[in-house]
C-alpha cells in the first residue's frame, strides 16, 4: 500500500496524474463505450494569446464531464482553438510593424504564412494551460476552426445557403471600423454612452424666403443629405412638405420627405436623411428612392464628393464644417446631449455607418424557425432569464454582414468571371466560367466573419457535413453548452439558428450562462486597470484543484464572482484537510483491509456517518441536475469538513486506539467506505488530489478514480434511531464547549457528566461515552432522575435533556474568586473615573460630541461587566 507524503504539496503529483490519465486513453469516451452518449463542446479560445482567469470558468465543463465519465456515461468534452479573425490578425499586423514591415508589403501569402506561425504558438501554449488545470478533453478529437474538414464544413454550409437564397451580395449600410479596416456585425459594436452634442442648422429653402431648421448629432455627414423629412402627423410642418432646400455648403437642392421614421420629440422635429452614413435613413432613402451619396471613406475620411473637405478626418472636417455654418449664420444652436455612440468591440474605435457592398445572412426566415425551437423549450437556459435575452435578440435580428475585409480566415468562396461578370459560388476551387467558360477569374478576396464558422461548431467538429460519420452520429446534438452571457448573441443564437436550418436540430439541450470573472474590487480584469491575473501563476502557488475549487465554489449560474486569492488560499487549506483526514485513514489501515462491512454490526457514530453520507450524495445530486455547482461543492465541503473529519475521525479514535479488535475492525472497514466515496464526489471538482490520495486505497474496485463507479444511496433501513442519538450528542458537545468558552474554563478541564430528562435519550448517550469522551474531557456520564442545584453546576440543555457539569471539578474556587475580585476592583475605578469625567460640565459642553457617547458608552460597558462580574461572584462563593 502506498503511503501518503506527510505534506500536502499539489506540485508533487499533479503532472504525473495527469500524463498518466492521458497515456490510459482515460478522456476518451470509449472508456464507457457501452454507456449512453454524453456530449459538451468546448467554447473554443481564440488563439490571440495565453488564456486569462475567466477560463478557468471552463472548470464547470470539466466538472460535468467527470461526473457523467462516473456516471458511466459515454462522456465526450471536445476541445478545441478559433482563428479569431479580426483578433488575431490585429496581433499579428502589429508583430509585422515591430519588424518594421506591414501587412501589404508582405502580400497574403507571406502574411498568411506569419499568422500561421502565430497560431502554432500560441495554439500551443493554450492547450498546455487547458491541461495544466486538468481538464479531461479528448485531446486526440482537438480541433481548430480553419482545420481542412472544418473549412471544407465552412464551404459547404456558405454554399447552401447561397443557393437557397439565404446568402447575398449587396449594398447595405454596415458598420465600418476604421481602424481593424473592415466590417464588423451588429454584435461586435459596443453601444457606449458619450457626452456628446446635438446641432441645429438652418437649411434654406431653394425658392421664396425661410429655411427649415434640422437637429443632428454628425454634421460632418450632411454633406452626403439626399433630403431633409418630417412625421407626416407632424402639424407644424404640412406646408413644406414638398418643397425644396439648399444643402448648405453645396449647391445642391434636396426635397423635403414626410417618414413616420422621424421622431417629432427629437430636436425641432426635422432630421436630415443620409442614406450612405446612417442604418435608420438607408431605410427611409429606399422608401422614397433617394439613391446614394458618400462623402467619408474607409479611413473615416472625406471623399471627393465633400468638396474642400476631402481628406479630412471626420472630426476635423466636423469642425470646420461647424466653423463655416456660424460664419454664414446657419448655425443656429449647439447643446449637450448624451448619445450612445458605437465603437468597435475589439479596438474600441467609433464604428462607421458606410454604404458598402458585402456579404448577408438573411436573418428572418432563420431566426423565426429559431423561435419556433425555443418555445417549445430548446434549448433550455440556465438560468432562465437568459431566455428571455435570447428570444428578444432573436426577435429583432438584422441582416447579418459576414464578409470582412481581412485575409487571416476562411476566405469567401465565390468566384468572378473577369470576362461576362458571372459570380460562381462553389464548396471546391472554380476555374473555369460555367455561363462563358472563361478561365479568368479571380477568388473574392475577402474573409468571413468569425463567427460563421463558430457556428457549425458543435456539428462540423463531429464530422458534419458528413452525417453518416461514426462521431456524428453518436455525439449531436450534444447535451451541455457551458459559455458566458456576452456571447449569447455572437455564438448561442448562430449556433442554434444554423443547426436548425442544416440539421432541424437544436444543437445542444441545456445552456449554462456563467459571468464574468471581475477582481476582488468588483472590476472587470483589463490591461489598463493591470488587474488581470494568470492562472497558471496561481496553480504555481496553490495547486491547480484550489483553483477549481475557488472558481466553482460560491458560484450561481449567471452571475458575477469576485476572484480573491484568499479564497484560493482558503480552497488550498480544504484540500490540506482532505489530505491529513485521508493520512489518518490509511495509516489505520493494512494491506487486507476492505470496506465490506455488515450493518448489524455497526455502531451508532456509524449509522450516522454513513446516513450523512448518504444525504451529501443526494443534494449533491439534486445541485448539479440543477446546475447549482456552487451549492454542491458547498455541501461535498461540509460533509467532508465538519461531518467527517470535525467528528466522525475523532468519534473513531476511541475504538481505533481500543482493545476491542471486533469494534476497531467494523470501524476501518466504514471510514475506508467514507473516504472513498468523499473522495468520488470531490472528484469531478478536485481531481488531483482525489486521484493521488486513491491511489494510495487498498483493495479498490477501480484502477483509477476518474473512471470509477459514481457513489449510490447506502440502504440503511430501519437504523435512523442511531443518527438521532448522534445529532444529540453533537449539539451537546456544542452546547459544553460553547458554555466553558464563556465561563473561561480551559477546555482540557475534565469532570463528570449529568443527564437529566429523557431516559431513552440519556441512556443511548451514555452507550456512546467513549466518543464523548473523545471530544471533550468528560470522566464519566451519569444519569440521573432529578434536577439539581444549577448553582453548584454548569447547566446546559439540547431538546429532551439536560445535562450538568460539576462546578467544583471545572473550576479552581480560589484562584477564581482572586481572579474577579481583582476584575471588581478594576471595573469599580473604571466607573468612578468616568463618573467624575462626564459630570464635568465643561467637558461635556466642549469636547465633541462623538467623544462624550463614547465615554457613556464605556460607562455603560463596564457598569454590565462589574454586575456580570459579581454575579459569578456570587455564584462560586455560594457554590462552595
Amino acid at each position: 500500500m502506498k503511503e501518503l507524503d506527510a505534506k500536502y504539496n499539489p506540485h508533487d503529483f499533479e503532472d504525473n496524474i495527469y500524463q498518466k490519465w492521458v497515456d490510459n486513453n482515460l478522456f476518451s469516451p470509449e472508456v464507457n463505450n457501452d454507456g449512453k452518449p454524453y456530449t459538451i463542446m468546448m467554447p473554443p479560445p481564440n488563439v490571440t494569446g495565453n488564456l486569462h482567469i475567466g477560463h478557468s470558468m471552463y472548470t464547470l465543463q470539466d466538472v460535468y464531464i467527470r461526473l457523467k465519465r462516473m456516471q458511466g456515461y459515454k462522456a465526450l468534452w471536445l476541445p478545441g482553438t478559433d482563428h479569431a479573425s479580426i483578433a488575431t490578425e490585429s496581433r499579428v499586423v502589429n508583430k509585422i510593424r515591430a519588424n518594421g514591415k506591414s501587412k501589404e508589403e508582405l502580400g497574403r501569402e507571406g502574411f498568411l504564412k506569419e499568422a500561421w506561425d502565430w497560431t502554432h504558438e500560441h495554439g500551443g501554449n493554450i492547450v498546455n494551460q487547458l491541461k495544466k488545470m486538468g481538464f479531461s478533453c479528448d485531446w486526440d478529437r482537438i480541433k481548430f476552426t480553419l482545420d481542412d474538414k472544418l473549412s471544407q464544413a465552412v464551404y459547404t454550409a456558405f454554399k447552401r445557403m447561397y443557393d437557397d437564397g439565404l446568402i447575398y451580395k449587396g449594398n447595405r449600410i454596415i458598420n465600418w471600423c476604421p481602424d481593424c479596416k473592415t466590417a464588423i456585425s451588429d454584435a461586435e459594436v459596443d453601444h457606449v454612452d458619450t457626452d456628446s452634442k446635438i446641432w441645429e442648422i438652418r437649411y434654406p429653402f431653394a425658392e421664396g424666403e425661410g429655411s427649415v431648421v434640422i437637429a443632428t448629432t454628425r454634421p460632418e455627414t450632411m454633406l452626403g443629405d439626399l433630403a431633409v423629412a418630417v412625421n407626416p402627423e407632424d402639424e407644424r410642418y404640412k406646408d413644406i412638405v414638398g418643397k425644396k432646400v439648399v444643402l448648405p455648403l453645396t449647391d445642391r437642392e434636396i426635397p423635403v420627405i414626410e417618414d413616420s421614421y422621424v421622431d417629432m420629440e427629437f430636436g425641432t422635429g426635422v432630421v436630415k436623411i443620409t442614406p450612405s452614413h446612417d442604418p435608420n435613413d438607408f431605410g427611409v432613402g429606399e422608401r422614397h428612392n433617394l439613391g446614394q451619396f458618400v462623402v467619408l471613406d474607409e479611413d473615416a475620411k472625406m471623399n471627393e464628393n465633400a468638396g474642400k473637405y476631402c481628406g479630412m478626418d471626420r472630426y476635423e472636417a466636423r469642425k470646420a464644417i461647424l466653423s463655416d455654418l456660424k460664419d454664414l449664420g446657419l448655425l443656429v444652436s449647439e447643446k449637450k446631449h448624451e448619445n450612445a455612440v458605437g465603437h468597435c468591440s475589439r479596438c474600441k474605435t467609433v464604428i462607421e455607418p458606410l454604404l458598402s457592398k458585402q456579404w448577408f445572412v438573411r436573418m428572418k426566415e432563420l431566426a423565426d424557425k429559431t423561435l419556433e425551437a425555443f418555445e417549445k423549450g430548446e434549448p433550455k437556459f440556465y438560468p432562465d432569464r437568459y431566455g428571455k435575452i435570447y428570444r428578444n435578440w432573436l426577435s429583432n435580428l438584422n441582416d447579418w454582414c459576414i464578409s470582412r475585409q481581412l485575409w487571416w480566415g476562411h476566405q469567401i468562396p465565390a468566384y468572378y468571371c473577369e470576362e461576362c461578370g458571372h459570380i460562381h459560388v462553389s464548396d471546391k476551387e472554380v476555374t473555369k466560367c460555367e455561363k462563358c467558360g472563361s478561365t479568368h477569374l479571380h477568388r473574392d478576396p475577402d474573409t468571413l466573419d468569425t463567427w460563421f464558422s463558430s457556428a457549425l461548431w458543435p456539428f462540423a467538429t463531429l464530422g458534419w457535413p458528413d452525417e453518416n460519420s461514426a462521431d456524428f452520429k453518436e455525439f449531436f446534438p450534444t447535451d451541455l453548452l457551458v459559455t458566458g452571457f456576452d456571447i449569447i448573441l455572437f455564438w448561442v443564437i448562430r449556433m442554434c439558428f444554423t443547426s436548425e436550418y442544416f440539421l432541424d436540430t437544436i444543437p445542444f439541450k441545456d445552456v449554462l450562462i456563467t459571468g464574468l470573472v471581475r477582481d476582488n474590487q468588483g472590476r472587470k480584469m483589463s490591461k489598463s486597470l493591470d488587474n488581470g491575473i494568470d492562472p497558471l501563476e496561481i496553480i504555481d502557488k496553490y495547486g491547480a484543484d484550489a483553483l477549481r475549487f475557488n472558481m466553482v465554489t460560491g458560484n450561481s449560474p449567471g452571475n458575477d464572482m469576485r476572484f480573491d486569492e484568499k479564497r484560493v488560499e482558503a480552497s488550498r487549506n480544504f484540500a490540506n484537510k482532505v489530505w491529513n483526514a485521508s493520512r489518518y485513514v490509511l495509516m489505520n489501515l493494512d494491506d487486507k483491509d476492505d470496506c465490506n462491512f455488515s450493518l448489524e454490526e455497526l455502531e451508532d457514530k456509524d449509522i450516522w456517518i454513513l446516513q450523512k453520507l448518504n444525504s451529501a450524495i443526494e443534494d449533491v445530486n439534486k445541485n448539479m441536475d440543477k446546475y447549482e455547482v456552487g451549492l454542491a461543492c458547498d455541501r461535498i465541503n461540509s460533509f467532508i469538513w465538519e461531518d467527517f473529519c470535525d467528528y466522525y475521525i475523532e468519534f473513531s479514535k476511541p475504538a481505533l486506539y481500543g482493545d476491542d479488535e471486533n469494534l476497531k475492525f467494523n470501524t476501518k472497514k466504514v471510514l475506508l467506505y467514507v473516504l472513498i466515496n468523499s473522495l468520488k464526489i470531490l472528484h469531478p471538482i478536485m481531481p488531483f488530489i482525489t486521484e493521488e490520495i486513491y491511489s494510495s486505497i487498498p483493495n479498490k474496485e477501480d484502477e483509477y478514480l476518474i473512471t470509477a463507479k459514481w457513489p449510490e444511496v447506502y440502504d440503511l433501513g430501519a437504523n435512523l434511531e442511531a443518527v438521532d442519538t448522534v445529532e444529540s450528542i453533537k449539539d451537546l458537545i456544542k452546547v459544553i464547549r460553547n458554555a466553558k468558552s464563556i465561563r473561561n474554563i480551559e477546555p482540557s478541564r475534565k469532570s463528570e457528566l449529568i443527564l437529566v430528562g429523557s431516559d431513552s435519550l440519556a441512556t443511548n448517550i451514555k452507550n456512546n461515552e467513549a466518543i464523548i469522551g473523545s471530544l471533550i474531557k468528560i470522566s464519566e456520564i451519569k444519569i440521573e432522575g432529578r434536577e439539581l442545584d444549577a448553582s453548584k453546576y454548569l447547566k446546559v440543555s439540547i431538546p429532551e435533556l439536560d445535562a450538568y457539569l460539576p462546578l467544583s471539578e471545572l473550576i479552581d474556587y480560589e484562584k477564581e474568586v482572586v481572579s474577579l475580585k481583582a476584575k471588581i476592583k478594576n471595573y469599580t475605578e473604571e466607573i468612578e473615573r468616568l463618573d467624575k469625567k462626564l459630570s464635568n460640565e465643561g467637558f461635556v459642553k466642549n469636547a465633541p460630541e462623538t467623544v462624550v457617547n463614547n465615554e457613556r458608552e464605556k460607562l455603560s460597558n463596564y457598569k454590565s461587566l462589574l454586575d456580570s462580574a459579581k454575579t459569578t461572584l456570587k455564584d462560586i462563593e455560594s457554590a462552595k
